[in-house]
């Protein structure tokens, strides 16, 4: 087993507790990246802005598919969607 079969391994159970703490306190984390990227674009006097704003908005799209559980569509949890039921015989 490699290094990064190794460490897969290790992170796997981790993936589905981030993903339900992204879930539950994405609007606090918006709002700490937010309050983050405005202190760093004053202490640079706004010499960074359009990087800031960037990697703030690549920061919250990652979130948004971290904590992005399922959309109403089969399958789109992580899960396999569920074989269609066979109508019953008569």
């Amino acid at each position: 087993m490699g290094f990064l079969d190794s460490l897969k391994a290790k992170l796997g159970p981790a993936k589905g507790k981030v993903s339900d703490l992204a879930q539950q306190h994405g609007d606090k984390i918006d709002q700490g990246l937010d309050k983050a990227a405005r202190i760093v674009d004053e202490k640079t006097k706004g010499k960074y802005s359009g990087t800031i704003r960037s990697g703030t908005g690549k920061a919250k799209e990652a979130l948004d598919r971290i904590g992005q559980k399922d959309d109403g569509r089969p399958g789109t949890d992580g899960t396999p969607p569920t074989p269609p039921t066979p109508p019953p015989t008569a």
